[in-house]
């Protein structure tokens, strides 16, 4: 019996017509930043190694506003483990992934998600096409089976890989959110823009069409509008959380003045976005008729419940949301200390 016909679909898509769904990514950085992971080859090694790790960020994530528990599956794939010798680790990774998230997803009541990623290995030719596709097959097939309640395809830079995920996902009867992801040229590298390929990938029947990854919030807003011009499905905005600008659009081309390298992947900091400036984005998102919102690579549960009240809700973290009334120095509680208060400009 597929997660159709029980009715998990209807329920998920109905959310989406009624209420936004928030979706928590960033694992890979926020792991890396933890000591857990290593950046380079950027393999989920830690749901095996270190999986207290990963159940304690869902639950931050979650804590925090987040709706879906996404499965750390990005990048658990055969390429990206054959590339550090670990191939036969494939299938206990992932099916580690899915138990961790499927635990976390039950304990909070929220949906667990199966995820796919970009290969690496597409290439527009018969074998390529033939390749990626058995990837995602062996990997829906554990997402599946871990009972997955929705299937996310993530940071396709090509349109023709997204689509083979979009058929992958769907043969499952599971719901499926597809994202791609724009880097510096306005168009995939299959060479489409964000409306073309939004059409052909609604058209493929996926269920939710957005963008994800690369682009912060300034640069991943005005393709979000055009996308919404584009198809009549749900659309998704997962941006990373860093000041790009038109002159250097991505994370990967953001420039450090002070050191004139490539801060990416390690050193973006000085570029971090507040937690105000995505609770703008999804503001603004949101009143532009996206309701599948989240933040990707880089983001902190801060950044979660930033974009949860934006949309006015009140997630468990929401009990600690600042409030500065009673700061020493900064504060406007007449119980303050007076001498402190006309200090503050001298801080």
């Amino acid at each position: 019996m597929t997660k159709t016909e029980t009715g998990v679909k209807k329920g998920f898509l109905e959310r989406l017509k009624q209420d936004s769904v928030i979706c928590a990514e960033g694992y890979l950085f926020e792991c890396e930043r933890r000591g857990y992971l290593q950046a380079g080859a950027f393999v989920p090694e830690v749901v095996l190694d270190n999986p207290e790790v990963i159940t304690e960020l869902h639950r931050e994530f979650v804590h925090a506003g987040s709706d879906i528990v996404e499965a750390f599956t990005y990048y658990g794939h055969r390429e990206k483990l054959r590339i550090i010798g670990k191939e036969h680790l494939l299938e206990p990774l992932n099916r580690n992934a899915l138990e961790i998230a499927n635990k976390i997803a039950k304990e909070t009541g929220t949906m667990m998600a199966g995820d796919l990623s970009n290969t690496n290995l597409y290439a527009d030719d018969a074998q390529s096409k033939k390749t990626v596709r058995k990837m995602f097959d062996e990997q829906l097939g554990w997402a599946v089976e871990a009972g997955a309640d929705l299937l996310i395809g993530e940071t396709f830079s090509y349109v023709g890989e997204a689509l083979i995920a979009v058929e992958a996902m769907r043969a499952t009867g599971l719901p499926t959110v597809v994202t791609i992801v724009i880097h510096q040229e306005p168009t995939t590298r299959d060479g489409l823009t964000v409306t073309e390929a939004a059409k052909q990938l609604e058209d493929a029947g996926a269920d939710v069409v957005g963008i994800n990854c690369g682009r912060g919030p300034s640069t991943m807003m005005p393709l979000l509008k055009e996308l919404r011009a584009a198809v009549s499905c749900e659309i998704a905005a997962l941006p990373v959380p860093y000041r790009t600008t038109p002159d250097q659009p991505t994370m990967q081309s953001l420039r450090d003045p002070s050191t004139n390298v490539r801060p990416f992947p390690t050193a973006l900091d000085p570029f971090v976005c507040t937690r105000y400036e995505l609770a703008d984005f999804a503001h603004e998102a949101s009143e532009l008729g996206v309701r599948y919102l989240g933040v990707c690579c880089g983001a902190g549960p801060h950044h979660i419940r930033a974009v949860a009240e934006a949309l006015g809700r009140k997630p468990p973290a929401s009990r600690y949301s600042p409030d500065m009334s009673k700061h020493a120095f900064l504060g406007s509680d007449p119980t303050l200390k007076k001498n402190n208060r006309d200090y503050a400009e001298r801080l």
